[in-house]
């Protein structure tokens, strides 16, 4: 413990709003959480005197990041439960600058799929507002929308089904969610808003006027919050309000002598430490917003000056050393919402969040977890889930022993009260530190002076990281006059990419690639809409490419794993497997080209999403020309998730065929995830693009995860085709696309592993499957026939039984569980796997499976009631650290 006293801990007998409800009869009523929620402060603001202080923020009380962020995670759970799951992924949640930016992105991370964008009070070169509203009783009213993808806000219009979900820290009287609304409904109507905030203390006529409201545009308003009541105002409480403000702010205000001795001995002091300016205290008089003098530390009872004070008075031998920390914060990740922020920003950063976490522990000493025993991780104004996210892994690293909080600097100038029965003990004051563009001005950290923090971890993003941020009255300094150590860890200010100009179509598309120039497939068979990188060096190390994706650091498509190349045993075991299995294959093939021609035909266009769907196009065009003597065009397109379909590939379709005739075509459905991804990229396409008419749907082999309503089977067996790699897939990789090797203008790329090819079997697969043809025809017909007449709606059973596993095995990550035989498959040949879910009793289709697990040490775990036959996780906290010298992964949670 640092030789600054701590605040003794107050029996909670006594509310944090006693103290202005005393004095200016304000009285707050509801439901019975309501004042552990809330405590009451004073504000020197014309058009509202009294300031709700939420303890659940992390803004003005320090509080347990977990705690935070549980409570906007929680309502985004119950917005989701409102909306429905399918729904809830199309949703946008946008949250208000600067108080509720945290909280809405926390609600976002309650949805689980939806998109996030904040307002912002700060401009930024280069992008250009998509819109904007007032806040009428703030202190700082213009809010700005400055999404980095301008369509982010329009999706959801009128016709489609998702929601535009608005999250506030309170909803007082209502007026400026109604102006947000009133805003964005006139550029983009849509049918259904969410309104989420901590409480709602609208009076009955402010309830009346919001249904009013939604009435009067035609579309369905709900509110979801935590908590409700009324605040009751007597007359001429902004008076004596500001009255009572003034008095106390003239009795704080230390002596014109006085504080300038403290900015001279700040400044001397500041030159005499080796450390620099950021690494002394702070001292000297800084106006206040509202016009009031303030000073280092300031509390309720006077100034310091010169070294730290602690609550008695005490001065410390000197400030507290600063620590800069490199966070290693993932590639490509914005540090917040201000230009949106979508799931696969919040997969990279969940998985590279426990690594930041460690560098921060290790940084408070090799002694963290037996030395600072209390830290405040203290975020910067707009800037708060990236520091709150920080938080809760500290919380976990640090672990029960250690009491972390978390809250965050503000503009609002409150006062400071230092008595128990008052929101706000305490509060620093400091220069602004980010160029703001309203010009310079006071900030604020409340409830931190005299808090008794061991250490304070400081968070701002780049564009903050300013000399004003270092200088004696900084707030790196004023930070040092009351904790024993100052940690910065600075986030990258996100860039958003400038939107370019209008694409200009190339006057000659690339041509698609042929075997035997490019695949082991009979040229006619497919048209490979990619290009040969088959002389570049893509191939890494798994356990290297494992610990980059999950870092954020790389893209899954930016490099290849290293071609599995089977044992004899596993070869001997492929060879049975197509044995028996060729015909449920033909069959299944056979069901659903079937399908495909009774309400795609005549002569439908294959287009099969490399390379999984590859081997089932082609087979499909075997079936079409077997039964009907029709000779399908079959192509084969890249598609990534988190980055879309290849739009030049798009492009030359539809150059060269009907999109209505194209049929795109993969060999199974996991969890759906390409099935949304695909529904999304053509949507974007046509817009950007102005061609439309493609449909989005996928024809499968298998759909196990009830993601389709075109497919051959929904049972969970083996593909023989999964249990290789390029060998059975014409000897083709997986796709790749990266920015130095795939212009605006290029098919994605893929190699061709021509020095494979005495391995390779995908010839002998189509056979063993053709062979059946005959004998599974009248199957075939009456499975046909049956699916025709049937309903097959989607049911997305496997994405539930996903979110399930992921939750109940701790991972938190759906892009880390990977259901069914084949996607199992491509976690044991490509990923690090943690352990493997088998259903109990599942037989053959998994020898396989047993196979690979047992060459690479992974635990098989037996469970009941799982849709799936199988599911691979994949290692949730890989770093290379996690797998044995013999490159295994460790077994184990």
């Amino acid at each position: 413990m640092s030789g600054r006293a701590r605040r003794e801990e107050t029996v909670d007998v006594v509310w944090s709003g006693d103290w202005v409800a005393e004095r200016l009869g304000v009285a707050l009523e509801g439901d019975g959480e309501l004042r552990e929620l809330l405590g009451l402060a004073l504000r020197r603001n014309p058009k509202r005197a009294h300031l709700l202080v939420s303890n659940v923020l992390g803004k003005h009380v320090p509080q347990k990041p977990s705690v935070v962020y549980g409570a906007g995670y929680g309502l985004g759970e119950r917005v989701r439960a409102l909306l429905g799951a399918e729904e809830a992924r199309r949703a946008v949640v946008l949250g208000y600058a600067e108080t509720a930016t945290g909280l809405g992105h926390a609600v976002a991370d309650g949805l689980r799929d939806a998109p996030y964008l904040h307002s912002t009070r700060r401009p930024v070169a280069g992008v250009a507002p998509a819109g904007g509203f007032e806040e009428a009783h703030s202190h700082a009213t213009s809010h700005l929308l400055l999404p980095e993808d301008p369509g982010l806000l329009a999706s959801g219009a009128v016709g489609d089904a998702s929601a535009l979900v608005l999250v506030d820290d309170e909803f007082s009287t209502g007026n400026t969610v109604l102006n947000t609304i009133r805003a964005l409904h006139e550029l983009h109507p849509r049918e259904r808003y969410v309104i989420v905030a901590l409480v709602d203390m609208r009076s009955p006529a402010d309830r009346d006027r919001l249904t009013a409201f939604a009435a009067e545009i035609g579309a369905r308003v709900d509110l979801v919050t935590r908590a409700a009541g009324t605040v009751s105002l007597p007359d001429g409480v902004l008076e004596r309000g500001q009255a009572l403000v003034a008095e106390r702010e003239a009795e704080q205000a230390p002596p014109p002598e006085q504080a300038e001795h403290a900015v001279q001995a700040g400044r001397a002091q500041t030159q005499a430490q080796p450390g620099g300016a950021g690494a002394v205290a702070s001292a000297g008089p800084s106006g206040g917003a509202d016009g009031a003098a303030s000073h280092s530390g300031e509390t309720s009872e006077g100034p310091t000056a010169g070294g730290a004070a602690n609550d008695s008075g005490e001065t410390s031998e000197g400030p507290a050393p600063l620590t800069r920390v490199g966070l290693g914060w993932p590639a490509g990740v914005p540090d917040g919402g201000r230009h949106g922020f979508t799931p696969v920003h919040r997969a990279a950063l969940e998985a590279a969040l426990p690594g930041m976490a460690e560098r921060i522990a290790a940084a408070l000493g090799d002694d963290a977890r037996s030395g600072p025993r209390r830290v405040l991780v203290l975020g910067f104004e707009e800037l708060m889930y990236a520091p709150l996210r920080l938080g809760t892994a500290l919380e976990e690293a640090l672990g029960a022993d250690a009491d972390v909080r978390y809250s965050t600097t503000t503009r609002s100038p409150v006062l400071a009260v230092d008595d128990p029965g008052y929101a706000i003990r305490t509060r620093l004051v400091f220069p602004a530190h980010d160029s703001p563009a309203d010009g310079p001005g006071d900030r604020y950290a409340y409830n931190v002076a005299g808090a008794g923090f061991d250490a304070v971890v400081a968070v701002v993003d780049s564009t903050a990281d300013t000399p004003e941020l270092h200088a004696p009255d900084g707030l790196l300094a004023r930070l040092a006059a009351h904790t024993g150590h100052v940690l910065l860890a600075v986030v990258p200010s996100y860039t958003p990419h400038p939107t370019p100009a209008p694409h200009q179509e190339p006057s000659v598309l690339p041509e698609p690639l042929r075997g035997p120039d490019f695949s082991s497939y009979a040229p006619e068979d497919v048209g490979w809409l990619l290009q040969d990188l088959s002389d570049t060096r893509l191939e890494a190390p798994t356990e290297e490419r494992e610990e980059a994706i999950q870092s954020g650091g790389a893209h899954y498509a930016e490099s290849l794993p290293v071609e599995y190349q089977p044992s004899a045993e596993y070869q001997a075991l492929f060879t049975a497997a197509l044995d028996a299995s060729a015909a449920r294959i033909a069959r299944a093939v056979g069901t659903v080209t079937e399908t495909v021609l009774a309400e795609r035909g005549p002569r439908p266009v294959l287009v099969s999403l490399a390379r999984a769907g590859t081997p089932v196009g082609v087979l499909m065009r075997h079936w079409a020309r077997h039964r009907h003597g029709l000779d399908l065009p079959h192509y084969a397109i890249s598609i990534v998730r988190g980055r879309g379909i290849d739009a030049t590939a798009l492009r030359w379709l539809a150059a060269h065929h009907d999109p209505a005739d194209v049929v795109f075509v993969d060999g199974w459905t996991g969890k759906g995830a390409i099935t949304r991804e695909l529904a999304a990229a053509i949507s974007a396409f046509e817009e950007s693009s102005g061609i439309s008419g493609f449909d989005p749907e996928i024809a499968v082999l298998a759909d196990p995860g009830g993601c389709v309503r075109t497919y051959g089977t929904r049972e969970d067996f083996l593909i023989p085709s999964a249990c290789l790699n390029s060998t059975v897939s014409g000897l083709i990789s997986r796709t790749v696309l990266r920015a130095d090797l795939v212009g605006p203008d290029d098919f994605h790329g893929a190699k061709f592993y021509r020095e494979l090819a005495e391995s390779d079997v995908s010839g002998d697969f189509l056979a063993a499957v053709a062979a059946r043809f005959d004998e599974v025809a009248d199957e075939v017909d009456a499975a046909t026939k049956e699916l025709l007449a049937a309903d097959r709606a989607p049911t997305w059973e496997g994405w539930a039984a996903v979110e399930r596993i992921s939750e109940e095995y701790g991972i938190h990550d759906v892009n880390l569980v990977k259901p069914g035989v084949g996607e199992t498959t491509r976690v044991l040949l490509r990923r690090v796997p943690w352990k493997i879910l088998a259903r109990r009793g599942a037989g053959a289709d998994l020898q396989h499976i047993r196979l690979l697990a047992e060459q690479r040490g992974v635990p098989v775990e037996e469970v009941d009631d799982l849709p799936y036959s199988c599911v691979g996780l994949i290692h949730p906290r890989y770093t290379r650290g996690a797998t044995g010298a013999d490159g295994k992964a460790v077994q184990g949670a």
